[in-house]
């Protein structure tokens, strides 16, 4: 194996035990948790490497970083996640090769998602990203909707053509009641999730937790978590 290989395949080995752990001590089993790894700021050349390393759930936050990224990986049998905050003017290149968009945190950005998508004839699912850090009928400091706007996105979602409602995200609040208290947080999404899965069955995908934090959100009850630091390492940004 290449030098970047072998350091991918330490990387993903040591997050599986991790994770595998976290799921043995919630007493969930290791099949429940799906691995999404956090490709942004770095070449298609790595998402390469990890789907040769059995990777494939991809997450990228920028649309100028994954459509090109996608493009040179569109040969590979990958499921790409956009996570990051989305504008309306990127939505037509991101329904290109996203699967799922799990920053959906706007009536704006639904319409403009099921419009390009029942265009371009795919299916794309959603998750409302929830922020657990607004006040109501505010947006979150990394986006994301209050939890009581949850239902009404919801509602939008599962009304537009093109798109498919499969759960909700977040991101452990860095301000409010929740700051630094990630396994509060996640447990709360977890409850915001019984309350959409009861009208809602099928849109039973709960994503949370990162590289620091993981562990927690396998506690609660995530179904997917975003790892980045942790598999690809820290480098510099790309220019």
């Amino acid at each position: 194996m290449t030098d970047r290989k072998t350091e991918l395949a330490e990387n993903l080995a040591r997050v599986e035990e991790r994770i595998s752990a976290a799921c043995a001590a919630a007493g969930r089993k290791r099949a429940d948790v799906t691995l999404i790894v956090v490709t942004k700021t770095y070449p298609a050349s790595d998402v390469r490497l990890l789907h040769e390393l059995g990777v494939r759930d991809v997450a990228e936050n920028r649309d100028q970083d994954a459509a090109p990224k996608a493009a040179a990986c569109a040969d590979l049998d990958l499921r790409w996640h956009f996570v990051g905050q989305l504008q309306t003017n990127k939505v037509r290149s991101v329904t290109s090769y996203a699967d799922v968009v799990q920053s959906v945190d706007r009536l704006k950005l639904v319409t403009a998602l099921s419009t390009t998508a029942e265009k371009a004839g795919r299916e794309l699912g959603c998750l409302v990203q929830v922020a657990l850090d607004a006040e109501s009928g505010a947006r979150g400091e990394r986006g994301g909707v209050s939890p009581d706007g949850i239902e009404e996105l919801a509602a939008a979602v599962d009304a537009a053509p093109g798109l498919r409602l499969d759960g909700l995200m977040t991101v452990a609040p860095l301000a409010g009641p929740y700051a630094g208290r990630q396994r509060a947080a996640f447990d709360r999404l977890m409850d915001l999730s019984t309350v959409l899965r009861a009208n809602r069955p099928a849109a039973n995908m709960v994503s949370a937790g990162m590289s620091a934090d993981l562990e927690e959100a396998v506690a609660a009850g995530a179904t997917h978590v975003r790892i980045g630091t942790a598999v690809l390492g820290v480098r510099p940004r790309l220019r």
